[in-house]
């Protein structure tokens, strides 16, 4: 007598047709979403009960669906960041397209760990990493690997330049005694997660030597190159230098010609952050002064910032495509190459990075890419830079606001002023405009300090947003400001 099979458990749905019938409501409500979006507030304060229902314990049993679907709705949906939003001009944070959401959608259907083996999401990975080279001038023997963003590709390239250096064989022997002694160079403005990397690859924060910057908030290449001199006569190991194009405070763009001639000079690795910027070279106002990234040892940037793909996706190119690999290959068993079968693809992407398991992120980029076409995003990053420069005219044609940084790329920094205020007091001022800025749904800038000044910070990498939105955002700063004026203490 044969035993008796347990009954075979599942996460499909009983109910193909209801699923279907839910999938085609989230189209349809995403969809409604982004074409209301401009008429919608760009954020709201979530209330209280509402964050409450995030502290319920691990639910035992599901619910249909529906069910689920409906709390998003009500929970989620209805309090979102607001990146999506025309008006969106906080931090630097993209706000995504609607074929990119749909090659989200099918990457997870497909499911596909895309790092090893004959398929076809491979390809697609190789092909957009082929057509980041080809966009930032890399030659087509370089290397490179989609990453989670910005952040993961700048220690991705780091770890290469780290692992490169001299003879010393540091991928197996570790930093021994050298890690006290290596040293990196980048400004005072670089991005924080350039001192992280340095801390995780094992250099620490003392490595990272952060050289002033000029009035433009541009590195000092004078400076640099006496702060590279100092360091080799007392005994240091300089290895790297890192060039900004495009500060998250400022859009401000390292000379990066003067850095690529220090760099040779003294035998380092030139690796440029261009997270945010690397891609304003599709501009050609600012593609002179982004040249010499073509000539850089790597680069970092993202995808999910200015080619508008929804996040989250980032590049690290690599020249030297024989040192990438060597800084992460790995054979074990368990991951054998053929010549044939499923494993029969193409050099595995866990030899060039971190990670072995990672999803299809390449697939929103191929679709939007194949969508909108190469040109279409050179115009409209141009478009970008254009609007933060007639935003930059609008804040100088007005005696209440003041520029507090030279407008740079798509960055424009500027505040409310009133005669006999103090520094303190205009702090006050503008703070409470930003912060009613958001609070009343108008627009999202974010906020800095430059000199000393605080400042209202708009980063527009928004392909949503238009002139005319520069023309409210004055107007609802002034109409706030004034509103203040007597109230500020």
């Amino acid at each position: 007598m044969s035993k008796k099979k347990p009954q075979n458990q599942t996460l499909d749905p009983e109910n193909w047709d209801e699923i279907r019938a839910l999938g085609h409501q989230i189209i349809d409500d995403l969809v409604d979403y982004w074409k209301g979006i401009r008429e919608e507030p760009i954020w709201k304060p979530i209330p209280e009960e509402v964050k409450s229902t995030f502290k319920d314990s691990l639910p035992a049993n599901g619910k249909n669906p529906m069910e689920v679907y409906s709390e998003f709705k009500t929970n989620i949906f209805s309090y979102n960041k607001g990146n999506v939003h025309p008006r969106f001009f906080a931090w630097i944070q993209g706000t995504g397209n609607p074929i990119g959401v749909w090659g989200d959608l099918l990457a997870s259907g497909m499911n596909p760990n895309v790092t090893i083996g004959e398929h076809a999401p491979l390809y697609v990975d190789q092909q957009v990493v082929n057509w980041c080279k080809e966009m930032m001038g890399f030659s087509e023997d370089s290397s490179g690997i989609l990453v989670s963003g910005g952040s993961m590709a700048n220690i991705t390239a780091l770890t290469v330049a780290r692992n490169s250096f001299a003879d010393l064989n540091i991928r197996s022997r570790g930093l021994q005694e050298i890690s006290s002694k290596m040293r990196l160079y980048c400004s005072e403005e670089t991005h924080s997660c350039i001192q992280k990397a340095a801390e995780i690859i094992g250099l620490g924060t003392d490595s990272v030597v952060k050289i002033p910057v000029n009035n433009q908030f541009e590195m000092n290449t004078l400076a640099l190159e006496t702060q590279i001199k100092e360091d080799i006569d007392e005994g240091f190991m300089p290895f790297c230098v890192v060039g900004t194009s495009g500060t998250v405070n400022t859009g401000a763009i390292d000379p990066m010609e003067d850095l690529l001639k220090i760099s040779r000079k003294y035998g380092l690795w030139f690796h440029v952050d261009g997270a945010y910027g690397a891609l304003c070279k599709l501009d050609p106002v600012y593609a002179g002064r982004l040249k010499a990234m073509e000539q850089a040892d790597s680069l970092a940037f993202d995808l999910h910032k200015w080619l508008y793909v929804p996040y989250e996706v980032g590049c690290t190119l690599i020249r030297d495509k024989a040192k990438h690999r060597a800084s992460f290959a790995v054979n074990p068993n368990y991951l054998l190459q053929e010549t044939r079968g499923l494993a029969g693809g193409p050099d595995s992407i866990n030899n060039y990075g971190f990670e072995l398991s990672r999803g299809f992120k390449a697939l929103k980029v191929w679709m939007s890419i194949k969508e909108q076409g190469f040109l279409k995003y050179q115009q409209m990053i141009a478009q970008n830079n254009r609007q933060a420069e007639y935003l930059g005219e609008l804040v100088r044609e007005c005696e209440e606001l003041e520029l507090t940084a030279p407008v740079s790329m798509s960055i424009t920094c500027f505040r409310m002023v009133k005669k006999g205020y103090s520094e303190p007091k205009l702090r006050s001022l503008n703070r409470e405009i930003l912060l009613q800025l958001q609070e009343q749904g108008i627009a999202s800038p974010s906020s800095t300090i430059l000199n000393g000044k605080y400042t209202l910070r708009v980063a527009n990498v928004n392909q949503r947003a238009r002139f005319e939105d520069m023309d409210l955002l004055v107007a609802e700063v002034l109409r706030i400001g004034r509103g203040l004026i007597n109230s500020i203490e």
